[in-house]
């Protein structure tokens, strides 16, 4: 474990609680310096709160935040007025106009203060635009014209045409497509200043030089990218558990040497009684004698007592160093599909919003197919038709066994009943015990599993949304699943990862999450990119947009010249002004 950097944030004391009272930090001490740092934690840690507070967007109760620099902020929920043209996100709307009106002759001091040293600021946007895939995307277009995962690229190169010395990322993959991603890959790659990225992308995070883990209200550090980290945390969990079982074996030594010393103070206390009986001593000698047994008696078991009640805290704090990060251990026999078996028809399809399936495309069992291609492609539309919850324009869907849909936003569940109600409403024929045993192989356990599907926390909710899918009745032997990792820590996807493990039906995945389809053992990549067709791999899709990218015309700027330009006319005002007695 690496101590922290040399620090340009430095939070002090920090205290913060939501209105309703619930804690998330007591007194945190966290500091970040120089180079790019992922912070990382569990669901719930505070990961989203510590970067608002940061930014300046929630005040602590208690305790500082200071920071060395200009901080930029890309917020999880990037939502944009789609009114706006992309100048005016960008922030350059105004220096625009002022280079504008001096390109047609007026010469006014105040449009020149507005440039400033900004005269080559639509050279420098267009090429910020273009470095994170955008350059197709024109200045003078509203944003209402760019999807979620361009919104996000857009807000992104806004901050860095601010050029701020700290840059605040949460969450900045989980609407992007993989060419999308690849780009903001490639500006992290190139930030030279300090960055922070909350994030459970791990192609992001294996960027990164430092690893933040938030855990229990505590930062812990952890030199190196997260496949480091990883290591590091598997050579302490070892040694962790290692302090377990050695506190272990220590606590059954302490009861044995206890329970023997309890005899053997049981049959001293039996002689000394019989030679009482007996009176073969005076009496006043017994009498000190028994006083001091009894004296040394009391030491001894207090000895004892003492060593086990070190034993007991010793193990205690053994357990607490190994990590809580349940797996979900699921048997679902009933999901099988034969090898081979057709499980999925779709002919002649097309989609709303324009997509399409040509001729007849089938799925098998027990296949793990990856749906990806670019935002808007029409991947969660094709999904929605299959699963029933969209009609499709034009063809047909025939589902040839028991298929079950997850989606996006998780509606499956009734937020109003408990998370065993809302499993036994999707198998009504299985007993509450029944109910109630499989749910704790999803991790809800006793009172768990009776609390309100509105209450859970993210991770909670799609643990239970999942558990009513998989323990459905009939089993699902085809699974549709649209972006299951958004919004999922690290613990959460690897509890995903291994309940799929044990599914033997035929699942069906979109995502561009590329590690997670990965640990999923995909035999076969679909790309929707207009028309649904099978790859190879699924660099071809990435490959295949940065092409087109980089063959997109750039939208002539008539920067070139600008700045000479704006030289040439401020000399002339400058000559103007000074003509006439005024200081520039």
């Amino acid at each position: 474990m690496s101590t922290s950097p040399t620090p340009s944030i430095a939070c002090t004391s920090l205290t913060f609680a939501w209105p309703d009272g619930t804690p998330v930090f007591d007194g945190l001490q966290v500091a970040f310096g120089p180079g790019r740092t992922g912070l990382i934690g569990r669901n719930g840690s505070g990961k989203s709160t510590l970067l608002k507070l940061i930014a300046g967007e929630l005040t602590p109760h208690e305790g500082t935040v200071r920071t060395a620099d200009e901080i930029g902020y890309l917020p999880q929920n990037v939502t944009l007025d789609t009114g706006l043209r992309v100048d005016e996100v960008l922030g350059i709307a105004g220096t625009r106009a002022a280079l504008h009106a001096i390109e047609a002759g007026d010469v006014r001091e105040e449009h020149f203060a507005a440039v400033g040293d900004d005269w080559d600021v639509e050279e420098r946007a267009t090429a910020t635009l273009d470095q994170l895939g955008l350059g197709h995307i024109g200045l003078d277009r509203t944003t209402g014209e760019v999807s979620g995962g361009e919104s996000v690229l857009l807000r992104l190169a806004a901050l860095l045409l601010r050029r701020p010395g700290v840059l605040l990322l949460d969450e900045p993959t989980n609407n992007l497509d993989l060419y999308a991603r690849q780009r903001l890959y490639a500006a992290v790659d190139a930030w030279s200043g300090v960055l922070v990225v909350v994030s459970h992308d791990r192609q992001l995070l294996d960027r990164v030089d430092h690893i933040a883990d938030l855990r229990d209200g505590e930062v812990a550090w952890y030199g190196g990218n997260f496949s480091a980290y990883e290591e590091a945390l598997a050579v302490e969990q070892e040694a962790a558990e290692r302090m377990v079982r050695a506190a272990e074996a220590d606590l059954r030594k302490q009861k044995r040497e206890l329970v023997e010393a309890e005899v053997k103070l049981a049959r001293r206390k039996r002689y000394g009684q019989k030679m009482w009986d007996q009176k073969r001593e005076p009496k006043i000698v017994m009498g000190n004698r028994k006083r001091a047994a009894q004296e040394s008696a009391g030491k001894h078991r207090t000895l004892h007592e003492g060593k086990l009640a070190g034993a007991r805290e010793r193990l205690d704090e053994a357990v607490e160093a190994v990590r809580d990060d349940d797996e979900i251990r699921v048997d679902l026999p009933y999901t099988a599909v034969p090898p081979g078996r057709t499980v999925l028809t779709l002919s002649n399809l097309t989609l709303r919003y324009g997509a399409s399936v040509q001729g007849e495309f089938e799925l098998r069992g027990p296949e793990r197919i990856a749906l990806v291609g670019r935002n808007g492609a029409g991947k969660t539309t094709l999904l929605r038709t299959i699963g029933g919850d969209l009609a499709p324009v034009a063809g047909e869907v025939r589902a040839h066994v028991p298929l079950r849909f997850l989606p996006q936003r998780l509606d499956v569940l009734d937020d109003e009943l408990t998370v065993a109600e809302n499993v036994a409403r999707q198998a009504p024929d299985a007993t509450n015990n029944r109910v109630r045993a499989r749910l704790a192989r999803f991790l809800f356990r006793g009172a768990k599993a009776d609390q309100r599907a509105g209450t859970l926390s993210g991770g909670e909710r799609f643990r239970a949304a999942l558990a009513a899918l998989m323990l459905a009745e009939p089993a699902p032997q085809l699974l549709l699943l649209d972006e299951p990792t958004n919004n999922l820590d690290m613990a959460s996807v690897r509890q995903l990862s291994s309940a799929l493990e044990s599914y033997e039906g035929t699942l069906l995945v979109a995502s561009h999450d590329l590690p997670f389809l990965e640990s999923l053992g995909i035999t076969r990549w679909l790309l929707l990119d207009g028309r649904l067709r099978e790859i190879a791999d699924p660099a071809e899709m990435a490959d295949g947009h940065a092409g087109a990218a980089r063959n997109t015309p750039e939208t002539p700027s008539g920067n070139a010249s600008r700045k000479a330009c704006g030289n040439a006319s401020r000399n002339a005002s400058e000559n103007r002004t000074e003509a006439v007695g005024y200081s520039a």
